[in-house]
């Protein structure tokens, strides 16, 4: 059973850049309603693709992580990143339905 892993600054380049799969990085704050919202969707989402897709969470506002949010330019979130061999090849930004935001990553996933 996979499930999101939450990240730092400290293990991002393992967890993300260098991951030998596609990465999705949920950039979010505890306060931002839409991203509490999205993180159920998430957790069943890591599961249902497992092993095509790891999905990981950072949160923008520990001090330690604002460096990333900085390097990788959020200004919105709930804000997720798709990298694959450590290069974005897409952004999704804000709150969108499971069944929706699964066939938006599969799309991606099957082209890329």
């Amino acid at each position: 059973m996979s499930k999101v892993i939450e990240l730092t600054k400290q293990d991002f380049d393992k967890e993300v850049l260098k991951s030998d799969i596609p990465v999705l990085v949920d950039f979010w704050a505890p306060w931002c309603q839409p991203c509490i919202m999205m993180s159920p969707i998430l957790d069943v989402l890591s599961e249902e693709l497992s092993g095509k897709l790891k999905i990981c969470r950072v949160n923008t506002e520990l001090p330690e992580n604002r460096i990333l949010a900085y390097q990788y330019q959020i200004q919105s979130i709930p804000n997720m990143k798709l990298f694959k061999n450590g290069i974005i090849i897409k952004e999704f930004i804000g709150l969108r339905p499971k069944e929706i935001f699964k066939e938006e990553l599969e799309q991606v996933l099957n082209s890329s």
